[in-house]
């Protein structure tokens, strides 16, 4: 039987193959979700460089938050990293969630960032 970090590395390399067959060039939104925190990255494969970043830990996201940790804060990290990403000239990503599963945080961060005006 595996264990629950080898089902997430399997879960992992199932969705970055995906990626890699749909991307055609765009950058990916990778999404890492801790204990605490949420974090967002916009990243272009091709330069290996990131174009945009956002967390709950920032500190004008942290004040503003009752708890960096839920789903409300996915939300306005998804915002955040929207609006970040669009002044950097980028509207259509690929969406990376790792391992995790759709739904939860990484669905809030999604569906924010996708009515902030990023396509995925």
């Amino acid at each position: 039987m595996a264990n629950a970090k080898q089902l997430f590395e399997r879960r992992k390399q199932r969705a970055r193959a995906q990626i890699a067959k749909k991307a055609a060039g765009r950058p990916r939104l990778s999404v890492f979700r801790s204990g605490k925190y949420i974090y967002a990255q916009v990243i272009d494969d091709l330069k290996g460089n990131t174009v945009a970043a956002a967390s709950s830990l920032e500190k004008d996201l942290k004040s503003k938050l009752k708890s960096c940790s839920d789903s409300a804060a996915a939300v306005e990290v998804g915002k955040l990293i929207a609006e970040r990403a669009v002044k950097a000239g980028i509207t259509d990503v690929v969406f990376d969630r790792g391992g995790y599963r759709y739904h939860g945080r990484v669905k809030a961060l999604a569906d924010a960032a996708r009515e902030a005006g990023l396509a995925f």
